[in-house]
């Protein structure tokens, strides 16, 4: 059985384990020792270390036949230096993962005024957040390249789930963008994307390949949080003015309520079938 390396034992990694269990030896990432006896208990072998401490990463060299790899990028700057350090790490070794997925964001595109994009759009990224995705997408393009490891990058945009719903913004009442001036916003159920990411490693294919990991139906955001709130029972956010709404809201919360794009899903959908089981949002909203 291969050995499977993840980094980022966050929520979709926990997701994608029970997919992963029968085909992969699992070695797992964690910054403590609760975090270990956790995924112990949940069937993989814990390794503590820490990304932002590069002299724990040594134990990680020469280990795993794959990498999945969901841990974020820091909060400030515009490099991503915790997987630089992880890739260093492995370079130093000949025995290199020969398989790896990275999730990354859609946030890559930037914002393309509500169009239509495939994969094979050019990046604009706008907010140092993406801007950290688009150094890590290059830096493990160069590293797969190099080395001869199959790269797969899945570009996720907002990421939901029954237990990861944005219900404080509708209790804090935070504004939204008048339906006229509104951005279109993109989607993924976070089971979805656990199932991207373990279809992804059973592919064994070849060189690069990037997939938009989201749902079949864009929405403009002011619709998604109406959806929820009309499913919730609770009142409806108010709609401002697109400056003044940009004038109340955090330049963080901002960075994702101004940019607008429709992504497609064809390529997911032709090549890794059968992992979008929430096509649009209101197949969650109907089962809630």
């Amino acid at each position: 059985m291969r050995t499977l390396l993840i980094i980022g034992s966050g929520d979709i990694a926990r997701r994608a384990l029970p997919l992963l269990r029968p085909h992969w030896r699992i070695l797992a990432l964690v910054r403590h020792p609760e975090a270990a006896a956790r995924w112990r208990h949940m069937g993989a072998i814990p390794i503590v270390a820490d990304l932002d401490q590069p002299q724990s990463l040594a134990r990680i060299s020469a280990l795993a036949d794959a990498l999945l790899y969901t841990a974020p990028p820091p909060e400030h700057g515009n490099i991503d230096p915790r997987l630089r350090k992880v890739l260093s790490q492995l370079a130093k070794t000949a025995s290199l993962p020969q398989q790896i997925v990275y999730i990354s964001t859609s946030g890559v595109y930037g914002n393309a005024d509500g169009k239509w994009l495939s994969e094979h759009a050019p990046l604009h990224p706008h907010s140092p957040r993406a801007k950290r995705r688009v150094d890590a997408e290059r830096a493990l393009r160069s590293f797969a390249i190099a080395h001869g490891s199959a790269l797969t990058i899945l570009r996720a945009p907002g990421i939901y789930a029954a237990e990861r719903l944005p219900v404080s913004r509708l209790l804090n009442g935070t504004p939204l963008i008048d339906a006229a001036e509104d951005s279109i916003s993109n989607h993924i159920h976070a089971d979805d994307l656990a199932r991207l990411c373990a279809a992804a490693l059973h592919q064994r294919r070849h060189g690069i390949r990037i997939y938009n990991a989201c749902d079949s139906q864009p929405l403009p955001v002011g619709q998604w949080y109406d959806k929820l709130a009309d499913t919730l029972g609770y009142p409806r956010a108010p709609r401002l003015a697109r400056a003044i709404v940009q004038q109340q809201v955090s330049p963080g919360l901002w960075s994702f309520m101004a940019e607008s794009r429709r992504l497609s899903n064809q390529r997911v959908l032709r090549e890794l079938p059968g992992c979008i089981r929430y096509p649009t949002v209101d197949h969650l909203l109907h089962q809630l």
